[in-house]
Parts: structure tokens; sequence; C-alpha cells
């Protein structure tokens, strides 16, 4: 709140009077001291010195990349982050040599006599690395359009495919491995909202079925948009947000609650397991974005309402902290208000849980949020798995979320044990007490078999997940068998 008073405060943060410059690298290389830093970030040029204070990472991080291009470090570290809005009292100008930047591989849609497209030919090193290169083409019928996107990949599934449609532009982004490809037009007809998405996983083949509001022919799909038909790497790829609406809150402990949104009906998104979302709410002028892992809306199925498809949903437990900038905002929001939601990510990939028999979880707070889906699924799709244990870390046994569901939960189904860890522990308490350790981790973390295959999850504050990773190493459990969430 201080950095966005200070930039609204009329004051020259960058020291040239307003004016915007281009910037060569020789000037950009100059500009390297804690009272005159100057960074890049995507071929814009800020003065960051006076943010210095301010920055959560401290002064070193962003010396780090003073008087140089700092867009690998930024998005090593924190790419969700609006650096745009945050920062723009403080834009030099535009580099006048742009960086290096990934090739756009655009190719302008060619009319053919049966809407079919040819296929992109491309011969760049990145898509001779990555993944084959993906196709698509299109059909009609009188009253539908049909849009067949060829992955030539065979784990595909629904939620590999985002689909949004706004106006006239349509947008299909397609998650192959580490890749994103996109198909991004501008219609050349109007369409309604809703849609249909199939996936053929034999064949990597995804058909997205469009309804016409007009029942006449077109003579082609439409024109291309911005990185149509280009393959990158996700890493590379900006993030994409579509407005969804507050539909429900409710209290789930003393200052967590769980939020319920409803993408809208031009959205198709299923946000895989241990992935994450960013919201984005524009507070005092500014828009602030925080990553969040969604969460089913109840761990016990006899809870769940199906009063929209589930797809439609997306549900997020988020703790309240009362002097915070951005969880306050969003507590503060009525039914019916929207918030922007990403695109999901993250590297958990759900192949980890093949011939799984043993599944550990650690978790502590809000670091419980990715450990919801991930009970869901093992517990319904891993018939392998011998046992899930989760260890759940928390100050008092009202900070507990869901405790009573788990307990449930782990009555239904004998292969779940759970056990709560409380730092702060009235004289009742009868559980485990204490931090994370090497003692309580020991006798936690016991193999059904000596040789079985195991999988232990951590998500909580980063010293938490940044201690329990060093004692699974010092059990012996190899890089392989542990996954550290971020988000």
């Amino acid at each position: 709140m201080d950095w966005i008073r200070l930039t609204k405060s009329g004051k020259d943060l960058t020291g040239l009077k307003g004016r915007l410059i281009e910037v060569t690298e020789e000037e950009l290389k100059k500009h390297n001291k804690k009272d005159d830093c100057w960074i890049c970030i995507r071929g814009f040029v800020y003065n960051v010195s006076p943010y210095m204070e301010y920055h959560p990472g401290g002064e070193d991080e962003l010396m780090r990349a003073a008087g140089s291009d700092g867009t690998e470090l930024f998005d090593q570290v924190h790419r969700w982050v609006n650096y745009e809005s945050m920062l723009k009292e403080c834009l030099v100008g535009r580099m006048a040599i742009k960086p290096a930047v990934l090739k756009d591989y655009r190719e302008e849609e060619k009319k053919v006599l049966n809407g079919m497209l040819p296929k992109s030919q491309v011969t760049d090193t990145l898509a001779k690395e990555g993944p084959s290169y993906p196709s698509y083409d299109w059909f009609q019928t009188d009253s539908l359009v049909t849009i067949a996107i060829y992955t030539k990949q065979k784990d595909i599934s629904l939620d590999s495919i985002i689909v949004d449609h706004q106006n006239d532009s349509f947008r299909a982004e397609t998650i192959i491995k580490d890749y994103s490809y996109l198909i991004h037009i501008g219609l050349s007809h109007e369409v309604q909202e809703d849609f249909s998405v199939r996936v053929v996983e034999s064949v990597g083949k995804i058909e997205i079925v469009l309804k016409k509001k007009e029942n006449t022919s077109w003579d082609f799909l439409g024109h291309p948009l911005k990185n149509h038909n280009s393959l990158i790497p996700r890493k590379d790829t900006g993030l994409y947000y579509r407005k969804c609406q507050l539909i429900s809150k409710e209290d789930v402990t003393h200052d967590t609650r769980l939020f319920c949104l409803t993408l809208p009906p031009s959205t198709h998104l299923q946000v895989p397991i241990g992935q994450h979302v960013y919201l984005k709410l524009p507070i005092t002028g500014t828009e602030i974005v925080k990553p969040y892992t969604p969460v089913s809306g109840s761990l016990l199925s006899e809870f769940k309402e199906p009063v929209l498809p589930n797809n439609k949903y997306i549900y997020f437990l988020v703790k309240i902290y009362p002097t915070g900038l951005f969880t306050p905002e969003l507590d503060r929001l009525q039914i019916g208000d929207l918030v922007s939601v990403s695109s999901p990510e993250g590297n958990f990939k759900i192949s980890k849980f093949q011939e799984l028999e043993d599944l550990f979880l650690l978790a502590a707070g809000t670091g419980f949020t990715p450990m919801v889906k991930i009970l869901n699924y093992a517990l319904t799709d891993i018939p392998s798995l011998r046992k899930v244990k989760l260890m759940f870390f928390n100050k008092t046994e009202d900070d507990i979320i869901w405790r009573s569901q788990l307990e449930k939960l782990a009555l239904k189904d004998k292969r779940l044990d759970v056990e709560f860890v409380l730092s702060a522990p009235t004289s009742e308490w009868n559980g485990k007490e204490g931090h994370i350790s090497l003692a309580l981790l020991s006798e936690f973390l016991k193999r059904n078999l000596d040789k079985s295959k195991v999988l232990v999850c951590i998500c909580g504050p980063v010293p938490f997940t940044e201690q329990g990773v060093r004692l699974l190493h010092d059990l012996n459990f190899s890089k392989n068998e542990i996954h550290s969430f971020t988000a």
C-alpha cells in the first residue's frame, strides 16, 4: 500500500521528468547501482531504484538484474506479478534493440475449397526439440462448426484444453507436455455462448463444437489473431485471464473461507490436479495478483450439490489476513461480483501416481489446498494404492481446515490415516505437538512394504516446505519421490 501511495503521489520516479526514451544496451549497462538501477523486462526498461525498499525479496534480488535484461530471472521467481501495473510510473522507455524473443510461428489462414488448413511448416529448433507440431482443421454443417485439433499425443485429456470465446475472439490453448499450442482466431461469423469439447484420447484429437447464431455457410473460419497456430514453451506464454462470478462464500474456520466461482458459459477450463491459478483484483487503482490452488467443493461426495455441471465451478479455500492487501479485498466481494482467474500453471504430473502404493501428504495451514484434489483422486482412481497418510500441521484446533470431513473420510476409507499436529495447543489437546521435525517424520513416513512405490507431497509456508524437503532427504527419500508445492 505504501508503494501504491508513492506511485500516485505525482513524484518523478524515473528521473526523466515524464519523458520516455529508447534505451540502448550500452546505456542500460551504465545504470547498475542501487541508487541508479535500470532493469529491462520484456523489452521495456524500468528505473527500479525507488522500488528497492518496497521489494518483498529485498534489494539483493533486484540488484541481480541491475543494468541488464532481467526477464528470465523475473520469470523464475514470480512471473505472475503484474509488473506493468506496479512499475508503470517507473517506465523509462523501450529498448532500442529488443532483447531476443521467442519466434512466433504465426501462419495466415489460407482459404481452400473445403475449409481445411494446410499443415504448419515449422523448421525452427524449438519445434524439433519439443513435441511433434500439432495441426488443426475445421468443418461445418448448417448449424454447427467443429474445430479439430490434432495433438499427435496420446495423453491428452479434457484438462489439457482451455477454450475461451469472447465477442468474436476464439482462443483454444492445448497443453502438450511442457508446451502450449494456441489457436487464436477472430471468427468470421457469430456463434452462441455455449459449446462442447470432446477428446479422443486414443488418437490425441480434440473436437470443439460451436453453435452458429445463423444457419449460413461460412466461407472461412476467421482471421488469425496474436500468436495464432503457435507452439511455444509454457514458461514463455503470458497469463490469460477470464472473469468469473462469485456465487457463494462460506466460513470454514474462524479465518478461512470457501469461495465458489463459476466460469463464463463461453469458457472451458478444468484445473489439473496439483496445479494452481492466479486471482486478480483491482485494488486502489492497481491490479493485484495472487496464486491459489483450486480445491474440490468437499472431501465427501454426499456434500456436493449438483446444481451446475461440476466443471463450471472453481472452489478456493482462502485464509483471510486482516492486515493483508489482497485477501480482505477478496473477502469484501459480494455474491455476483467478478474475479479474474488465470489459466492453470504448475509442474505436477499426474503420471506420478502410476502404480503408486504409498502416498504421504505433509501440509501446514492453507498448504492443505493442493492435498484436497490429490486425496479425492488417490482414493478413487489409483487401484494400486495401499495407504494414504496425511500429517496436517496447524497452530490451534480452531485452525484445522475441514477437520470433521477428514475424520469422516478416514472412517469411510480404511486406507486413509490423518494425524493433526499443533504448535500452540490448549491443555486439553491429546494429539501430537510441535513443528515439522525428524522425530515426527521418521515415525510417520513408514512404507507399507520395503520397496513399495512411494510419493511424498508437501506444501505450506516457505520455511515449512524447505525444512520438510531437507528432512525428507535426510530420511533417504529420493528427489523423484518428493513433490513440493509452492501455491
